[in-house]
């Protein structure tokens, strides 16, 4: 994905289009004048045909409004603290300078406050599969702009997860690099030690692109570091994964989808692990639970206690209140916080010793509009599980996708130690890359009217197969007619079926193509095996009739 693909006018004639076709008003704050981004194309491509090497021209990009961009104002999700900057953030230079292209500033959950998306009064940014749900924040304007792709790229910034939640609730690729590689020089702060500026792509290789050219110290960010040696990643490299128990709590359906995640990475050659990781969960709380929320206040808390009279207008109050909230606690505590997360950050070092990488979901359910109205704290809190203690920690991490569920993206994320971010991205492409199996019950077995859509995408038939006894098997209530796996535990029944396996490509077009009311989790087959299957979801049994006597779906089909 690197390199020149396109003219840089091209690029932005597409951007144009789409913002227009996709009519999300929300996602922006501002945008340049379709002019100066025409003008400034032009000037591009005439640079690139006189072989000058610009290896993001043709590319574009959206800037999270807490970012400076020149020429447009920075507000960070608040009218009453906008200004003008007066030159370009370090990160976003770094990418001019390279050919790529600033479409416009992006919203957000107001001050990176957030990993919702919906705190902010220019509006709730709504997800780019699904318009009920939210797009996850704060970085979400920038996660959706690229979903719906409008840009190549966009820029966020991450604190407690804002450049991977977006990214996992969009199907979108999010990187967050090691705190300090990427200086923060033009960034308005949330919590100025623990901010880092990420970067989303649908492709992970452009993503990582992106980071590598921004990459680097600049004179005036005195938290910024230079990269590390990085250790090869050995063939058999094992990852860590939490305990079971340490799952609880995952939306419906997404327990099977990361164990078919699992699954995949011992496909793709990596050893997996269950680690107890209670010490990097208690590191995520301490986040918004202890006195670090002070630094939040440090951020912006004078420009709140100077606007009161703004909280439920232009000022979000449940923003304004977890900010306010960090002039409270005393220094000491700071003190007894700091000494405690350096007992967790040694804890959470030995219970991953010698893994590469820990697996884990990247958040932990995707709730709707109405859902995270009903209960913005709670709702917010939730989404943050596995994200929060990253940067705490001092830890990187990248978030990509891994298939859908019931219709809707799920994603899974890698955290390493601080400076492993290219070991991260070798196992993310090692993953992309393995074979997928996958174990169909219904239409799409050999002979069956679906089985077509297997054979188009590439699919290779493994063989029959047939499920562990925890499963119970329905006829569902659609047109056509078509099965519905579901696993009960024990009391259930072994189902016949067939496995098939894809490339990676072949797979996400099979997957992509499961309608509601199915949806693709792990199988338990009698072989000891797991392999990602087609699953019923709760929704899809009303009205079903239980077959599973049968013991599959040709059994029933020769019976009726």
């Amino acid at each position: 994905m690197t390199g020149r693909h396109t003219t840089a006018r091209t690029a932005v004639d597409r951007a144009l289009a789409r913002i227009a076709d996709v009519e999300r008003p929300e996602i922006w704050i501002s945008l340049r004048d379709a002019q100066d981004l025409v003008a400034e194309a032009a000037a591009i491509d005439a640079r690139v045909e006189v072989g000058e090497d610009l290896p993001l021209a043709g590319l574009t990009v959206a800037v999270k409004d807490n970012i400076d961009v020149a020429g447009l104002p920075t507000t960070a999700g608040s009218a009453s603290f906008s200004y003008e900057p007066a030159a370009d953030a370090t990160a976003v230079a770094r990418l001019r300078a390279a050919g790529a292209i600033v479409v416009g500033k992006t919203n957000l959950d107001q001050f990176a406050t957030g990993l919702v998306g919906t705190r902010s009064p220019f509006g709730a940014v709504r997800n780019a599969w699904d318009p009920a749900r939210i797009s996850g924040g704060s970085s979400s304007g920038s996660g959706v702009a690229v979903a719906l792709g409008i840009v190549d790229l966009a820029l966020g910034t991450d604190t407690a997860g804002s450049g991977r939640v977006p990214a996992a609730l969009n199907g979108i690729v999010g990187v967050k690099p090691t705190k300090g590689l990427v200086p923060t020089t033009g960034v308005v702060p949330a919590c100025r030690t623990q901010d880092v500026v990420t970067v989303f792509a649908r492709d992970l290789q452009l993503a990582r692109t992106a980071v590598e050219t921004m990459t680097g110290l600049d004179g005036r960010d005195p938290l910024a570091r230079t990269d590390a040696a990085h250790a090869a990643l050995p063939p058999r490299a094992r990852l860590a994964v939490p305990l079971p128990a340490q799952l609880d709590g995952l939306a419906a359906g997404w327990r099977e989808a990361f164990e078919a995640a699992v699954s995949t990475a011992r496909s793709a050659g990596f050893e997996v692990v269950e680690r107890d990781i209670s010490a990097l969960l208690d590191a995520a709380r301490l986040l918004y639970e202890g006195a670090f929320v002070a630094e939040r206040y440090s951020a912006v808390g004078s420009h709140i206690d100077e606007h009161r009279e703004q909280i439920g207008g232009d000022l979000d109050p449940t923003v304004a209140g977890i900010i306010l909230a960090g002039a409270a606690p005393a220094a000491h505590e700071l003190f007894a916080d700091m000494e405690r997360l350096d007992d967790l950050r040694l804890r959470g070092a030995e219970a991953l010793e010698g893994c590469a990488a820990l697996l884990t979901p990247t958040t932990t359910w995707h709730p709707t509009l109405a859902e995270v109205a009903a209960e913005p704290i709670a709702a917010n809190s939730r989404m943050g599980r596995f994200t929060n203690f990253a940067n705490l920690l001092d830890m990187a991490a990248l978030a990509v996708p891994s298939g859908l569920v019931d219709g809707l993206p799920f994603g899974i994320m890698l955290t390493g130690p601080a400076f492993t971010d290219r070991v991260l991205a070798q196992i993310a492409q090692r993953f992309q890359a393995a074979p997928r199996r996958l174990f169909v019950v219904g239409a799409h077995l050999t002979g069956e009217p679906l089985n077509r859509q297997l054979v188009s995408a590439g699919g290779r038939l493994v063989g029959a197969a047939s499920t562990v006894g925890e499963y119970t098997f329905h006829a569902l209530a659609t047109t056509p007619p078509k099965p519905g796996l579901v696993h009960t535990g024990s009391g259930g029944a072994t189902i016949a079926g067939e496995v098939w396996e894809f490339s990676a490509e072949g797979f996400a077009a099979v997957v992509d193509a499961v309608p509601p009311p199915l949806a693709i989790g792990s199988v338990s087959l009698a072989d000891g095996t797991r392999v990602a299957g087609f699953l019923a979801t709760p929704a899809a049994l009303e009205g079903a009739v239980d077959i599973s006597a049968r013991g599959g779906w040709r059994a029933h089909l020769a019976a009726v």
